[in-house]
């Protein structure tokens, strides 16, 4: 992702072929191609090239000057990347505020600073803090993590080499061999010491942290570094060109081999690429760059220099900035493409802007010999420019009025149930006050009652637990990946119990969603809702909530989950936990424990979804948020006036 601006070491166009195979390994890991689910590791293989182009200027200044002008390499670093970061940015930021649910414009601000600020990935390894923000959509500002890696190595690393290079000279005789050895020396350890803490920290809980963390990535940089050492310790004879190299040349060949077995089978939650599996792929990455740059005129340095891949190459970091708000915008649902054709739309769009924003932005400023005096103040407003834009552009704009709610309205639909002697809020033994309305299940629920306009004549509590369902069976899969349980969750029916005591509800609202429509492991198998066994377990599950729910008295009332579109796979298809097929299913097991209880239903998946299919919007207003959780706006304006007259019936007049 980065380059050699104003390099002192000579172009090597092998090298843009290395960047490009990078960049397209990545654009079809996030297209969803499944034959590279691997494919991430091409930030990895970007890693390892920056780490050797850098280490590699820095040496070969240090060797023809003596010193390092530490202000004009960082200054070329701002000019080789920050314009096309400040356009990106500034595009998501603008076009984010249409697309983006109000909801998640909060957490955007925060991405969009960490990354103007190259902090990116220890804001993404923090990101859970946020029960929405970890589980919403993906930011489109997600790959930037990268480029925060990239940029503190950037600015640590040429400030360790210049200590080392002035240590070892003043150790001694000025002697380059020394002084490299030194270095390598301390490039090696580092770089054991970067895999050493990915396997100390490495579980799934934390793999947010392994991965996104400078000190758990910093091996593929350092290999890098390591070679660039190594490659400047080579006498000069060793480097003419028509000298042959058959064990690099067969260490490239390996090193190929491995790459590729790496980019086709491994996937992000495994252990094993944490506990020494991205080391080996970082020096798979480093030996197919040295056979090519200590021969150029071999196999490898001829194919990587094959004029497609340069020409990729060189707009490289354009595609990678580019590509995944692109991809996040150009879904499924907006193209009407699927597939292959949805990819190739992805891949053409990326390819043309990447290719106007190395034309237009980042050549003409990076070639320019000599930028006007005020340049430096002009980059500072510019990013303090995009910095506020950020805070200012995400604020959310000002909902109109909620409208008024007569509670005392018939009820709109009718639901199921048989009538109660005594009202609810009539019951003996019921703490005095207004009718009290409590709300139970999981996120989803939490949303629906968090959101719903305060009244007089009710008082509303909020018991759901984001992240938490009724299904405990620990073995999940989530949008294709494993995903434990949230911490507690396996003890929901405690933490019910105590909500009802607590609130003493006359009416207990129970709406649980996403988490038993997704894929569980039961008796050794994956099962979900719809299949017998399953449906038996969710069905023993849901009896033991309407209990609890009315064990003080409450009426219950059971509302059907709406269809969701939480998330589209990479190649624009459902995951199967957002399939309408499950939602059905889990709808049918609802109003049969209805029955079994004599609870009531309520069809706020009709509500929420007027067309029988998923929408994001009703009634002329959002009411989805990210696909699954609502929108304050369409609670107010949409849902609640539907909901809560028949909830006021419920208490005030029994069912």
């Amino acid at each position: 992702m980065s380059g050699t601006s104003r390099a002192r070491i000579a172009y090597q166009p092998a090298l843009d072929g290395v960047r490009a195979l990078a960049v397209t390994a990545v654009l079809a890991f996030h297209g969803g191609v499944a034959a590279l689910p691997g494919g991430f590791l091409g930030v990895d293989a970007f890693f390892v090239l920056s780490g050797f182009l850098i280490t590699s200027l820095l040496l070969s200044e240090h060797r023809d000057t003596g010193r390092v002008d530490l202000v004009a390499f960082w200054g070329r670093r701002v000019r080789r990347l920050l314009p096309a970061l400040l356009l990106v940015l500034l595009v998501v930021l603008l076009v984010s505020r249409e697309l983006m649910p109000a909801t998640e414009l909060g957490a955007l601000r925060w991405d969009a600073l960490a990354a103007l600020g190259y902090a990116a990935n220890w804001r993404m390894a923090n990101r859970d803090g946020d029960y929405f923000a970890a589980t919403g959509s993906p930011s489109p500002l997600q790959h930037t993590w990268s480029l925060g890696i990239e940029e503190q190595f950037y600015l640590l690393w040429p400030l360790l080499l210049i200590a080392l290079l002035g240590w070892a000279a003043r150790r001694g005789p000025a002697r380059p061999g020394r002084r490299l050895g030194a270095a390598l020396a301390v490039v090696l350890l580092g770089a054991a010491g970067s895999a050493l803490a990915e396997a100390a920290l490495f579980s799934p809980d934390a793999l947010d942290r392994v991965y996104y963390g400078t000190d758990t990535r910093a091996v593929a940089l350092l290999a890098g570094a390591a070679l660039a050492v190594l490659l400047a310790r080579r006498n000069e004879a060793a480097a003419r060109p028509g000298r042959r190299h058959p064990v690099l040349g067969a260490l490239a060949v390996a090193g190929a081999a491995v790459t590729g077995w790496c980019w086709a089978t491994a996937e992000g939650g495994d252990a094993w690429l944490y506990r020494g599996g991205l080391t080996v792929a970082a020096l798979a990455v480093a030996a197919v760059i040295a056979h090519a740059v200590v021969s150029p005129a071999s196999p490898t340095a001829r194919l990587l220099a094959l004029a497609p891949l340069v020409r990729l190459g060189r707009i490289s970091y354009g595609v990678y900035l580019w590509h995944w708000p692109l991809f996040q915008w150009l879904t499924a649902g907006r193209t009407g493409l699927t597939g292959i054709a949805l990819l190739a739309a992805r891949c053409a769009v990326t390819l043309a802007v990447a290719a106007g924003s190395y034309l237009l932005v980042e050549r003409p400023i990076r070639r320019a010999r000599r930028l006007p005096r005020p340049a430096p103040a002009l980059a500072g407003t510019a990013v303090a420019g995009v910095a506020a834009v950020a805070v200012l552009g995400t604020v959310p704009p000002a909902p109109p009025p909620n409208p008024a709610i007569a509670l005392d309205a018939p009820s709109p639909t009718a639901g199921t149930g048989s009538p109660t002697a005594v009202p609810p809020a009539q019951r003996p033994g019921r703490r005095p006050g207004p009718p009290r309305l409590t709300f139970l299940g999981d996120s989803v629920s939490w949303s629906l009652g968090t959101y719903l306009p305060e009244q007089e004549k009710l008082t509303v509590s909020v018991r759901a637990v984001q992240g938490c369902g009724i299904a405990r069976l620990p073995e999940v899969r989530y949008i294709g990946d494993p995903h434990p349980n949230y911490p507690g969750c396996e003890h929901w029916d405690d933490r019910w119990r105590r909500g009802v005591r607590a609130d003493d509800p006359d009416v207990a609202v129970i709406l649980l969603d996403r988490w038993e429509l997704m894929d569980r492991k039961l008796d050794g198998r994956w099962q979900h809702v719809g299949q017998p066994d399953f449906d038996r377990y969710l069905a023993g599950e849901l009896d033991r909530a309407v209990g609890i729910a009315s064990s003080r008295g409450a009426h219950v009332i059971l509302l059907t989950a709406p269809y969701t579109r939480r998330a589209e796979r990479p190649d624009g298809g459902l995951w199967p936990e957002d399939d309408p097929a499950r939602v059905d299913a889990w709808n049918r097991l609802v109003r049969a424990a209805a029955d079994r209880h004599h609870a009531t239903v309520l069809d706020l998946n009709r509500r929420a979804c007027p067309e029988g299919r998923f929408t994001w919007e009703a009634g002329g207003v959002r009411v989805r948020s990210d696909g699954l959780h609502f929108t304050p706006e369409g609670v107010q304006r949409w849902i609640a006036p539907w909901l809560l007259p028949q909830l006021y019936r419920v208490a005030v007049r029994g069912a």
